[in-house]
């Protein structure tokens, strides 16, 4: 047994505390609002986030970030990639040796184009971190809640790192696999939140299939362009934090992102979309760091470039749509 915290109690964060409550960890999670805490503890219920489920008992939660951070050596950050430099500089005065951090959020910061282990390993001091390990895949907090099969992956330059993360959370519904490949399991986490919002935009429009498969697949390769040409290994990119993740994101109704983009798609602006949807859309910050990036590498990412339009120059999607298919002739197959 494991003490754990887990910072944050939205969605993600609550079903993966489930997991390592079910594990039998000592888990406390940390949220910013009394309330939600109050809920938790007391009627072992996330209404907001997980609506209708039944929290593990044993599954206690705090507002106070000084309790949550003292409670244990191994934390995992499950809070909005927005928000991660704030809860570290509140933390760090509760830093009183070194931890295991395991980060779930799926994200890239605008203007700086750090991956969130970049954000961790800037905001936080070198004796408060003993590894940093990504945990990411194809998985839908409102099925890991219900004991659905997932299967995902913890990454770590330091494989004994990451196959801690995997024995604390493996169990008979939540498979883990490892890989070293840091750079392209955030990438693919991160990335894939673009694309669907794209794929949510062509369901908008009523595309259908033809048009959803060629985004998702053309969209894979370009996660797959900028991956390599920023370290991460191509392999990464055909496996569960790469095409895994994509499919789930891209075809699901319980994605965000997908749903946002089927909002704009049916002629919502995205300020009406953000407020509808009232919960942190990681696809649209990161659409503004994919084009950033897409220029900074100097990689053609022409669904990102049109996804960028869309959102902040208000280009209308059809037209966005139109522009994508009259594109100058090319191969299907690049090389990296």
């Amino acid at each position: 047994m494991e003490n754990v915290t887990v910072l944050g109690a939205g969605s993600w964060g609550s079903a993966l505390a489930q997991v390592l409550a079910e594990n039998g960890h000592n888990t406390l999670v940390w949220t910013h609002r009394d309330e939600q805490a109050d809920e938790i503890n007391t009627l072992h219920k996330n209404g907001k986030y997980l609506p209708n489920i039944q929290l593990p008992e044993t599954l206690v939660a705090t507002s106070n970030l000084e309790e949550a951070i003292l409670h244990s050596d191994i934390v995992v950050v499950a809070v909005p990639t927005k928000a991660i430099r704030e809860v570290c500089s509140t933390m760090q005065p509760f830093m009183r040796n070194k931890k295991l951090f395991v980060h779930v959020s799926k994200g890239i910061e605008p203007d700086s184009l750090m991956r969130i282990s970049e954000i961790l390993t800037e905001s936080l001091s070198p004796e408060a971190v003993e590894e940093i390990v990504v945990l990411s895949g194809p998985s839908h907090a409102e099925e890991v809640v219900l004991h659905h099969p997932t299967t995902i992956t913890a990454a770590c330059s330091n494989l004994d790192a990451a196959e801690k993360v995997q024995d604390l959370f493996m169990n008979n519904y939540f498979r883990v696999y490892t890989n070293d490949d840091v750079v392209g399991v955030e990438l693919g986490g991160a990335l894939k939140n673009v694309i669907a919002l794209a794929a949510g935009i062509s369901d908008g429009l009523n595309y259908g299939d033809n048009a959803k498969a060629a985004l998702i697949t053309r969209g894979l390769a370009e996660i797959t362009r900028l991956g390599v040409k920023m370290g991460g290994n191509p392999f990464t990119f055909a496996g569960l934090t790469g095409m895994g993740d994509l499919i789930a994101t891209c075809t699901s109704v319980h994605s965000r992102n997908w749903k946002a983009g089927n909002m704009l798609g049916k002629g919502l602006k995205l300020a009406e979309v953000l407020e509808e949807i009232g919960m942190v859309v990681e696809g649209v910050r990161t659409t503004k760091a994919a084009y950033q990036l897409s220029n900074r590498y100097d990689v053609p990412m022409p669904i990102t470039t049109a996804l960028f339009e869309i959102l902040f120059n208000e280009k209308e999607p059809k037209v966005a749509v139109d522009e994508l298919m009259i594109r100058m002739k090319k191969r299907e197959i690049d090389l990296y």
